[in-house]
């Protein structure tokens, strides 16, 4: 059974960071294209970052460009989101996925494992 746990979130002020970790077991991550993704209350889940198998090819959204940063660890099979100038609209859960099949890596439907997230929330 393949399982995804996310670590690291929690309650932040704004301009603070933190780091969130997604480890898996039963399945092998190092051929896997992975991703996170957020969602606030109220709103649809949305795309946040991506990455390579071998962590050389990385993709954001605008939204936090410059702010984040997704990296892995194949050796852990585990993925990374190192959060800094975090803001108020940054508050969501966030999600860890992936896959090792060819597809949108923004899109939701092209990841086949997701874990069950993790709240951030960002005080003003």
């Amino acid at each position: 059974q393949v399982r995804l746990v996310e670590s690291g979130g929690g309650l932040v002020q704004a301009g603070g960071s933190l780091r969130l970790s997604c480890a898996v077991s039963g399945r092998t991550v190092s051929n896997d294209r992975m991703g996170w993704f957020r969602q606030a209350t109220g709103k649809e889940r949305e795309f946040i970052a991506t990455i390579n198998w071998n962590g050389e090819s990385t993709y954001y959204a605008d939204s936090v460009k410059g702010r984040f940063t997704i990296s892995r660890d194949n050796a852990k099979n585990t993925v990374y989101l190192q959060m800094n100038s975090l803001k108020p609209e940054d508050t969501a859960v966030y999600y860890c996925a992936t896959t090792g099949r060819w597809g949108t890596w923004t899109a939701e439907r092209s990841y086949e494992y997701w874990g069950q997230g993790t709240q951030v929330t960002v005080s003003s």
